[in-house]
């Protein structure tokens, strides 16, 4: 029997990449580590919240509002700079390339599908050693909406040329995978971050410890 899908879309920050040397990065200007977690989730928060009033803004104008909020407006144009670059370089997370080598192994097209802009994107995925896995990178810059909007997931599927029930996502954020899942694609959530799958969110298609019990689960659905 043939895989039920026939392209893997992964989230990027936090699932593929690790987003810890940007507290090394805070500690460097004089802000505790501790900062980074609420950073991020405003991050987020915020660009959802712009894409709800139908707005959109670039990745790098939101990262660094909110990290300037964060700092209660005490950080300086360097040390907001010094921080933002540090996206650049992010490491991959240990199960990250395995997967990805898995899924092209297999034959399935990949793609990532990330809030920042395509030539970022790729040079993350470059310095993370995974740029030559990826088909596809798809952003919301190129969909002009931010996950979990349907029209993302939607853009998602035609970059990679194949119909969105036939795409699943992979994320380790159970928003994301609810997004993906109401959008009409398949979702495959990894428990890395987040423990358990929060009920108040729609069942993903497949749950995994890890990206490549993920991946497995996604090339058996038939």
């Amino acid at each position: 029997m043939s895989p039920r899908c026939d392209a893997v879309v992964f989230d990027v920050l936090e699932t593929l990449l690790d987003l810890d040397p940007l507290a090394d990065r805070l500690e460097t200007v004089g802000r505790p580590r501790e900062m980074l977690g609420p950073w991020f989730m405003r991050f987020q928060r915020d660009a959802m919240a712009l894409t709800l009033a139908g707005d959109f803004a670039q990745f790098d104008a939101v990262a660094r509002a909110s990290l300037r909020v964060e700092s209660r407006q005490t950080m300086s144009a360097a040390d907001v700079d010094h921080v933002l670059d540090g996206f650049a370089s992010l490491p991959a997370l240990p199960d990250a390339e395995p997967a990805l080598r898995r899924l092209t192994e297999a034959g399935i097209r990949v793609g990532c599908l990330t809030v920042g802009n395509p030539e970022n994107t790729r040079r993350f995925l470059e310095g993370a050693g995974l740029a030559a896995f990826v088909d596809e990178v798809v952003t919301a810059e190129m969909a002009g909406v931010w996950k979990p909007a349907p029209g993302i997931y939607r853009t998602a599927a035609e970059k990679l040329g194949t119909p969105l029930e036939r795409m699943a996502l992979v994320a380790v954020h159970a928003w994301d995978c609810h997004g993906a899942t109401r959008a009409g694609a398949l979702a495959g959530w990894c428990a890395r971050l987040e423990g358990e799958h929060a009920d108040v969110f729609l069942p993903a298609d497949v749950h995994g410890a890890d990206l490549v019990e993920v991946v497995d689960g996604l090339l058996a659905l038939s």
